[in-house]
């Protein structure tokens, strides 16, 4: 049996850049360990299982190469540019995910691929020990959703330099951890509101290259603080990539773009 499976660079228009997914077809389902096993083999932050269901949606499951995960951006972003560029949906189609977050929706625009994503905005709270000695600085402001930490510190630098302890952070009861600022207005050409990192130590993944999911948090967070509905985002882990990001109400609508690497099959 082969199963058609493709690799697939998330949030960025240039190939080896933004985060790559690894985006399975099944045929026939398939049990959670199998999957493991599959993501475990790829061997990147995100592999996306697919599986069509008679109403023309698919069911859609992520797995780093250790956990399950409830919420993924950029593997539910290379997943539907999958079905858009493999004819398995029209580009007028909107695609939709059942997933453990309820239904998610994705749509091919001229400006690339819009998810439709939950809010998932972080209340404050004090930061466990771990999470201070693992960043190894003060936050200005520190908070908390269902999956993640969300630390904001005083400046673009700090979140390019930060070397966390990656040991320290895998301790904290979280998802993981997004550390994030406000772009330096000062920068000539700066084109962004915000940037960010994140960290998943505890999901077997030291530094995640895009994270759609954290601006499920990173989205209403920069929307109070800089008083905007649009902005435009960058997360700058050594791969880079770019998300417009705009929130109405309790959604959060990620655009971005994604290229093709690789598509082949599973031998199995």
């Amino acid at each position: 049996m082969k199963t058609p499976i493709a690799i697939i660079d998330a949030f960025t228009s240039v190939p080896f850049r933004g985060n790559p997914a690894a985006v399975c077809l099944l045929d026939e389902p398939k049990n959670a360990e199998w999957m493991q096993l599959a993501a475990a083999e790829m061997n990147l932050s995100e592999t996306a299982f697919l599986e069509r269901r008679e109403d023309g949606s698919y069911g859609l499951r992520w797995f780093t190469p250790t956990v399950e995960v409830e919420l993924c951006g950029h593997a539910t972003l290379a997943s539907s540019h999958y079905l858009w560029t493999n004819g398995l949906l029209r580009p007028d189609e909107q695609a939709r995910f059942q997933t453990l977050s309820g239904l998610l929706k994705a749509d091919l625009t001229s400006s690339g691929v819009t998810l439709d994503f939950p809010a998932e905005p972080a209340a404050p709270l004090t930061a466990p020990e771990e999470l201070i000695q693992g960043l190894g600085l003060i936050p200005r402001f520190i908070g908390r959703n269902r999956m993640d930490y969300l630390v904001e510190v005083d400046r673009e630098d700090t979140v390019r330099t930060l070397q966390p302890d990656f040991a320290m952070l895998a301790r904290v009861q979280a998802r993981g951890v997004i550390v994030t600022s406000r772009a330096d207005s000062n920068a000539e050409g700066t084109p962004y509101d915000f940037v960010s990192r994140a960290f998943y130590p505890a999901s077997g993944i030291n530094e995640d290259p895009v994270t759609g999911s954290a601006h499920c948090a990173l989205g209403p967070y920069w929307q109070r603080r800089l008083r905007k509905n649009v902005l435009n985002a960058y997360q700058a882990s050594s791969r880079g990539g770019e998300l417009t990001i705009e929130v109405t109400g309790d959604r959060v609508l990620m655009t971005g773009r994604a290229v093709t690497i690789m598509n082949g099959y599973l031998e199995i």
